[in-house]
């Protein structure tokens, strides 16, 4: 069974409060049931993380390799546009990982439209809402691994 983390940044466990019209009226515990119901008919075990807090984000993601994580799907929030520290993280685990943000950030603000994190990530997912983590998700659960020998 493939194991799948979910990793949401500073202001994430705000969703449903803040800025409604940008990150809509769902809660987090909302969107992770969404997720699990989800996981489970992908036959993926979910690992659920959030944290207003640079290092423990880093620290989970150290976590996530040591358990050796098939895949990461990060919203790194604000992270996204400021953090070396967590690209660094992202990039040395070795861990396929999608970043995820709600809104287009390059429809935002300028200093939104660069992510720090993106690069060390496969692939970004930005502006389809709360399914974007559905999406990416779904990649990573049928992603193959490339060490192992095709069937």
């Amino acid at each position: 069974m493939k194991k799948i983390a979910i990793l949401n940044g500073p202001n994430l466990d705000r969703l449903g409060k803040r800025e409604p019209q940008i990150y809509g009226t769902t809660s987090l515990k909302d969107l992770e049931k969404m997720l699990r119901a989800e996981a489970r008919k992908l036959g993926v075990k979910l690992d659920c993380f959030q944290s207003n807090h640079e290092g423990e984000l880093i620290d989970k993601i150290g976590q996530l390799a040591d358990r050796k994580f098939d895949g990461i799907v990060i919203n790194p929030g604000g992270y996204a546009h400021t953090s070396i520290a967590l690209r660094d993280a992202i990039s040395g685990s070795c861990i396929p990982t999608i970043e995820v943000h709600i809104s287009d950030i390059r429809k935002r603000e300028k200093f939104r439209h660069h992510s720090m994190t993106a690069g060390a990530c496969m692939s970004q997912i930005c502006g389809k809402g709360l399914t974007g983590y559905v999406e990416a998700m779904r990649r990573l659960a049928r992603r193959k691994d490339p060490e192992q020998p095709a069937p």
